[in-house]
C-alpha cells in the first residue's frame, strides 16, 4: 500500500468513526427498533427500512427469527429484548407478527408493536387457520415437497421458480430471485402451534400491509389489526406480501410514528 494511499484509507477510517460516534450519540434518546422477518424469509429482507431507521439515528437490531416454533421463537426473540437496554419497538412481518405478538412476555421495555404484512393472534389461534379464515391466499399450491427433519417436523419452503410470483410481485425480478433462494424455511409446527396471551392486548399497536398479498389476504390483516385496535392502519395499494422490502420508506415511517408516539 502506498503512503498516498495509506492516508487515505485512514482519513476515511478516521470520518466514519466520527460518523459512528456522532450517530451513536443521537441513537441513545431514541428506542432500539428490533426486526423480526416471517417464513421465508430472512433479515436481509428489512435493508431498506433498516438503512432508512439508522439515518434517522435509530438503534437497529434485525433478528434472524430461528422459525421452529412459536414458543421458542418467541423465547428467543423476549431473551434478546430483555437484553436491551432502553425502550423497544418490535416489529414482526409474517409469520413473525406472531412472534412478536408472543414476545412482549414480562418485557416491560416493549412500547411498541408493529405489524407488517403480519400475523396478529389472539390466544389459540393458528397461524395456518388465520392465512384461510378469509379467501385469497395462494400459499398452498407453490409450496415444495417438505423436507422431514429428523423428529418428524417438517420444513417447508416456496418453489424457486413460483417466488417471485407469490411473495415478492413487486420486488425486482433479479433481487426476487436471489430472495428465492435465500429464502429461510418454517417448520410445519410453527404454522399450527396456538399462540399464547397477545402483546397487543396491553401494547399499542401500528399495521401496514399491501393489498395486493397473496400470501395474507388483506381483509384477514385488516380484521387482526383493527382487533388488536391498531393506532394506525396503512393499506399500499398494489403492494406484495414483502412490503417492508418494496416500499422500505413507508414502513420505517410507521415504525418512525410508533417509536414517536411512545416515547416518554
Amino acid at each position: 500500500m502506498t503512503k498516498f494511499t495509506f492516508r487515505r484509507v485512514t482519513a476515511a477510517l478516521a470520518a466514519t468513526a466520527a460518523l459512528t460516534l456522532s450517530s451513536a450519540a443521537f441513537a441513545a434518546e431514541k428506542p432500539t427498533v428490533v426486526l423480526v422477518h416471517g417464513a421465508f424469509a430472512e433479515s436481509s429482507s428489512w435493508n431498506g427500512v433498516a438503512a432508512n431507521l439508522l439515518q434517522q439515528g435509530y438503534p437497529v437490531v434485525a433478528v434472524a427469527n430461528p422459525l421452529r416454533s412459536l414458543t421458542a421463537d418467541a423465547n428467543y426473540v423476549a431473551s434478546l429484548v430483555k437484553q436491551t437496554s432502553g425502550p423497544v419497538v418490535l416489529v414482526g412481518h409474517s409469520y413473525g407478527g406472531a412472534v412478536i405478538s408472543n414476545a412482549v412476555q414480562d418485557n416491560t421495555n416493549v412500547t411498541a408493536l408493529v405489524y407488517v404484512a403480519a400475523f396478529a393472534p389472539e390466544q389459540g389461534e393458528t397461524v395456518l387457520e388465520l392465512s384461510g379464515r378469509y379467501p385469497g391466499s395462494t400459499l398452498g399450491p407453490t409450496l415444495a415437497a417438505p423436507v422431514i427433519l429428523q423428529d418428524g417436523n417438517k420444513d417447508l419452503y416456496i418453489q424457486q421458480d413460483k417466488f417471485g410470483e407469490q411473495f415478492a410481485a413487486d420486488v425486482p425480478t433479479a433481487d426476487a430471485v436471489l430472495m428465492a433462494a435465500t429464502q429461510r424455511p418454517v417448520t410445519e409446527l410453527a404454522l399450527t402451534e396456538a399462540a399464547g396471551q397477545p402483546g397487543w392486548h396491553t401494547v399499542p399497536s401500528w399495521a401496514i400491509y399491501g393489498t395486493a398479498d397473496k400470501n395474507i389476504p388483506s381483509a384477514a390483516m385488516k380484521f387482526m389489526a383493527q382487533r388488536a385496535k391498531a393506532k394506525k392502519i396503512v393499506e399500499v395499494p398494489g403492494a406484495s406480501h414483502v412490503v417492508m422490502t418494496s416500499h422500505p420508506d413507508k414502513v420505517a415511517a410507521l415504525i418512525a410514528e410508533a417509536a414517536t408516539a411512545t416515547t416518554k
